[in-house]
């Protein structure tokens, strides 16, 4: 690995910057406080977050004044992994610190909420109007009978609404589930019939790419599908009535009742998350109130730098864990700031305008939606006053070498870039954003604090500068509590402690460098591993979707009965161009001088696109199952897929093979 002597980063923090992160601030507070080092910068207080796990989270629990109604007899109760038992006897509830920035008087009347459709046109939305919402919300679901430990499911786009409805959930202490209005009903009901909710919040339909969704049909399977419903509450995005037999929005949060916050032992559920589910029921993740408030004050408020004043933006749905996450950008006192529409309507440049509208000051989005731009000749910082973004943030899968360079070159040259991976099954970060150190090219900054990450070799030895498994060796407090319908365990232990017990393998290759920094491979039950030499795909990715030609690529490793390996690489193109014998030999040259000539594919191959799951990932797995002859309906989950159809085609190759 290249050591940092030898090179300049992409971006470094000047000296008044890193001064004014949250991060230095609270590490002078820890080192006088709590014994933390108060010199060595970040790497220094990485190395005591994970060596004194406890100090580091009951520091992380004061500094950011956690109200705890019951008092915790010690942070870590038990830390083997999985069953961590964090502050066992503490009680507090999620939603009062969600709301504190409404008790100030100087606040209450800020915006809290800032909505944004696809008109552009931003809606605020105050913390004491938010505030009162959620108090009157609260008082109508517990009139509904609603216990804590109930579930209430929302079937609702982006929108205020949708945070109202979860804050009062959480009020209550009762479970939140979330879908995007874009699923299937199939695909609701794989996710909600599992965690049986009581109350469901709807919309009659929703905008998207300039076009009205009718929603009706499906609200009504599901009502019919979901026999444990109470109540339904209809929210008329579209202007329809509310139908027969389900309540109105605007009447159940009419009142003007004080908030009242349901005192709840740390580890009770705040709310359900599921897996992609490509390969059979998603699974059904169970978090905590007291894990996710702590991981989450700890992720945006130290690693996000983002406070009061601050507007953070992050393009996501209610059916992915981003969303879960930016709404706990009002821990901090933070607006939040909710997209609802196509990330590309009216034109590609169109989430750039919602960060000039709104002052957005993070602007989180998908590496994706970074190369379509750079592919779509878009010029944010010329095109958009983006005077106000600090931090470009992104997700979903690693940011390309050239995504980097496009967004110092594109957006402004002083500009934190901030490549982040976690996972739905801990709704955080295991690396990514840190205010006080460079950005190198490609790169992750660092592990997060608290975050005890390594890579590990097969035989669960830690290596650096080599492509290991991504492991967590110690518990964070965010880690799932457990899985819906898991009496015994043996989903979440096989999920996650199969290949090396009592350690967390989340199943992506990672490189740990020796300054510190991570670079992402992509899934390691998709690797490519041709004659021991083993990449990730996203490697592939990078390299072949430089050419203009190629919209996406998707690359499979197939091991043969035989011992042979297959390795094809699938293109979709953009329009006009044509898979012709010169773009065949320019592709395989980039991968040779890029990056191995062992991982040229065996053959390139058209298609009409590339699957995906519901949150935008591309499905490598299932495809790989297709190809080894595994029929489509045992292949994957077909709630699961945006277009089912293009799986058939991969289906059809693997038939023409045989």
């Amino acid at each position: 690995m290249t050591s940092a002597a030898n090179h300049a980063p992409l971006w470094q923090p000047d000296p008044d910057r890193i001064a004014a992160a949250r991060i230095t601030r609270f590490q002078a507070w820890a080192a006088e406080h709590h014994g933390a080092p108060a010199e060595g910068g970040y790497q220094a207080l990485h190395r005591w977050s994970v060596e004194e796990l406890e100090t580091f989270w009951q520091a992380v629990a004061e500094w950011f004044e956690i109200r705890f109604s019951t008092p915790y007899a010690r942070v870590l109760g038990d830390r083997s992994m999985p069953g961590a038992q964090w502050f066992p006897g503490a009680t507090l509830n999620y939603a009062e610190h969600a709301l504190r920035t409404a008790e100030d008087p100087a606040c209450a009347h800020d915006p809290a909420l800032l909505h944004v459709d696809e008109t552009h046109e931003p809606m605020p939305i105050s913390w004491s109007e938010l505030r009162r919402q959620v108090g009157a919300l609260a008082a109508e679901l517990r009139a509904l009978g609603v216990r804590p430990g109930d579930r209430v499911s929302g079937y609702l786009p982006n929108i205020p609404q949708a945070v109202t409805a979860f804050l009062a959930t959480a009020a209550v202490g009762a479970v939140w589930t979330s879908c995007a209005p874009d699923f299937g009903a199939r695909s609701v009901l794989d996710r909600f019939q599992q965690v049986e909710p009581v109350v469901l919040f709807t919309v009659d339909g929703y905008r998207y790419g300039g076009k009205e969704h009718d929603r009706t049909g499906t609200v009504a399977e599901l009502r019919r599908e979901l026999p444990t419903l109470r109540a339904v509450v209809h929210i008329p995005l579209l202007g329809t009535e509310a139908p027969e037999g389900t309540l109105d929005w605007s009447a159940v949060t009419a009142g003007d009742t004080e908030p009242v916050f349901e005192q709840v032992p740390f580890d009770h559920p705040l709310w359900v998350l599921y897996s992609s589910g490509t390969t059979g029921l998603p699974k059904a993740i169970v978090q905590s109130q007291g894990g996710i408030l702590l991981e989450h004050f700890k992720q945006i408020g130290l690693h996000c730098d983002l406070g009061p004043g601050d507007r953070f933006f992050w393009y996501t749905s209610t059916g992915w864990m981003m969303w879960n996450f930016l709404v706990s950008g009002l821990l901090t006192g933070t607006t939040v700031v909710l997209y609802d529409g196509s990330p590309g309507y009216p034109d590609t440049g169109a989430q750039w305008r919602v960060a000039e509208r709104t002052g957005a000051t993070l602007f989180g989005t998908s590496a994706a939606y970074v190369m379509a731009c750079a592919k779509a000749d878009v010029h944010p910082g010329r095109d958009f006053d983006l005077s106000r973004v600090k931090c470009v943030a992104t997700t979903g899968s690693p940011l390309p070498p050239d995504g980097f360079r496009w967004l110092h070159d594109e957006v402004a040259d002083d500009l934190w870039i901030a490549s982040v991976s976690g996972g739905t099954d801990v709704c955080s970060c295991f690396a990514g954003a840190v205010p006080t150190l460079p950005v190198e090219i490609g790169e992750l900054q660092a592990a997060c604090l608290g975050t005890d990450l390594r890579s590990w070799d097969p035989e669960g030895k830690p290596v650096v500068g080599e492509v290991g498994e991504l492991v967590v060796t110690n518990p964070m407090p965010s880690m799932p509590i457990r899985f819906w319908n898991d009496p015994d365990g043996s989903r979440y232990r096989d999920s996650y402690f199969e290949m090396y017990p009592g350690v967390w393998r989340h199943g992506d290759w990672i490189t740990i460098t020796d300054r510190g920094s991570v670079i992402i491979h992509g899934r390691s039950d998709s690797t490519l591993n041709r004659q021991g030499v083993r990449m990730g795909s996203a490697d592939i990715y990078e390299v072949v979707e430089r050419l203009p030609e190629i919209r996406e690529s998707l690359v499979i490793g197939l091991e043969e009965p035989d011992g042979g390996y297959w390795m094809p690489l699938f293109v979709h193109l953009a329009e006009g161009a044509a898979l012709d014998d010169g773009l065949r030999a320019r592709i395989k040259q980039s991968i040779r001088e890029n990056l191995s000539p062992r991982h040229v594919p065996d053959d390139i191959i058209e298609v009409p696109g590339v699957p995906h799951t519901l949150t935008g990932k591309r499905i490598e797995v299932p495809v790989k199952r297709l190809l080894q002859g595994t029929p489509l309906a045992k292949a994957v989950n077909p709630g699961s897929v945006d277009n089912l159809e293009l799986l058939a085609f991969y289906e059809d190759i693997a038939r023409n093979r045989t």
